[in-house]
């Protein structure tokens, strides 16, 4: 048994697209529109999984449209999809920069949380051993739920 991927339900292509790849730096590596089903599938991999997700199609995120308008409520239910970067600090304050809302601020130098534009929540852990804690992030209260 391997890992292949995750599918999450979107309800905006362009929007999710902004947010998982232009703010949150996934990439693209195939997409399938299925006009009998009414749906397009698009596969997203972290830079450095690229290769594998080309090689083996593993480790992917699925994003899932449904041509039909249907509302997608309570993304708390799926959990939470989960990243390691390189500089937890940098990684959140290109998200905040971008407009993106720091949910849990990386107090500890080492977890933060953000919500996609479909209310998934996305873990982003520090590689390796935590930094040390640092302004603004250190002071920073939560922001809604993860």
């Amino acid at each position: 048994m391997r890992y292949l991927h995750t599918m999450v339900r979107v309800r905006d292509i362009d929007e999710s697209l902004d947010f998982y790849c232009g703010k949150l730096g996934l990439e693209e590596i195939r997409r399938h529109e299925n006009d009998k089903g009414r749906f397009t599938l698009i596969f997203l991999a972290a830079p450095e999984d690229k290769q594998a997700a080309l090689d083996t199609r593993a480790p992917m995120i699925e994003l899932t449209y449904n041509w039909d308008p249907e509302e997608y409520q309570g993304g708390r239910n799926f959990g939470h999809l989960a990243y390691v970067v390189d500089d937890i600090y940098e990684t959140c304050q290109r998200l905040a920069d971008g407009g993106v809302t720091i949910n849990r601020p990386p107090r500890d130098g080492h977890m933060a949380f953000v919500r996609s534009p479909d209310g998934i929540s996305i873990e982003l852990l520090q590689k390796g051993d935590a930094l040390p804690p640092a302004e603004p992030w250190a002071s920073m209260e939560n922001t809604g739920s993860w």
